[in-house]
């Protein structure tokens, strides 16, 4: 879809817009571009969702996006899966922050000679950055309490099949939100894109590993919800002294700990029937088993 869009708003006439498709990391979006490729807004396709991202233009993009979600034919309607009766074992809401990093710190425990060895050469060990991400779960998972406090739903470490684990998931009317909780103390961080900088280090494939888990959590709670769950990916610094996000970064919601409550205020898209709903199906383990 690449028709141009004019808008007249007090007899001032808008910049023209753009309006493009986009399909990737599980999301169906269209977005409203400037003619430089400036993105000034987006609509989800399968919730009709519009986020605003330059306010000046937001006459025009509303206007455009909505004529472009009624042409789109809504998707045929999908029975749920069923999950067994929750039992106490299968049930992932007692667990606490590090949980998943805890069970790692003992497998991969060092031995007397290899301790002995860091020591004399002042090197770390696999379970000193093991230990350093538990640390920033549990500073998270703390900062996560005021929420709760709130009537959000949080869970901690949630499993994945091939050893990977969700660090924190939040749900709540203002949706569902994966984060993925990263520790660097006393370290400036980048983000781009697709990728982060540690103290203008290696890359690292932060934001694009953070997409791809949030397009997991929302298959799985797809699969067992009768309506669309919007789930966005969070990357939560912990211990850093400077954060700086690339202006193309609209994709990730990027935090220092401190600021994950800035997800409390945010306008309501799903109903709180339907964030029980996404509740009871998140804490069950079986619902995690299918990759």
């Amino acid at each position: 879809m690449t028709e141009p869009s004019v808008t007249l708003v007090r007899g001032i006439v808008m910049a023209s817009l753009k309006v493009v498709r986009w399909n990737r990391y599980g999301h169906d979006r269209l977005y409203a571009n400037l003619p430089d490729g400036t993105a000034v807004a987006w609509a989800d396709c399968r919730t009709g969702k519009i986020t605003i991202l330059r306010d000046e233009h937001r006459a025009a993009a509303l206007r455009v996006l909505h004529e472009h979600l009624r042409k789109i034919p809504p998707a045929p309607p999908a029975t749920p899966a069923l999950l067994p009766p929750l039992t106490p074992s299968d049930d992932l809401a007692s667990r606490s922050p590090g949980t998943a990093v805890r069970a790692k710190l003992v497998e991969e425990r060092p031995g007397p000679l290899e301790r002995f060895i860091a020591r004399v050469l002042r090197r770390p060990t696999a379970g000193d950055s093991w230990r350093t991400g538990l640390i920033g779960e549990r500073r998270v998972g703390a900062e996560l309490g005021r929420l709760q406090r709130q009537g959000w739903r949080v869970l901690h470490s949630i499993p994945l099949p091939g050893g990977a684990d969700v660090d924190h998931l939040v749900i709540g009317p203002g949706g569902v939100f994966s984060l993925n909780t990263k520790h660097h103390p006393n370290k400036t961080v980048w983000v781009g894109d697709d990728i982060a900088r540690i103290n203008h280090g290696e890359p690292r494939p932060y934001p694009r590993k953070s997409r791809t888990e949030a397009a997991r959590v929302r298959r799985v709670l797809e699969r067992y919800c009768d309506f669309p769950v919007p789930v966005e990916p969070v990357l939560v610094f912990v211990g850093v002294t400077q954060v700086t996000v690339a202006a193309t970064q609209h994709t990730v919601r990027v935090y220092r700990e401190r600021e994950v409550s800035a997800l409390s205020p945010l306008p309501p898209v799903l109903t709180p029937a339907q964030a029980e709903q996404v509740y009871s199906v998140a804490r069950h383990r079986q619902a995690w088993l299918t990759p």
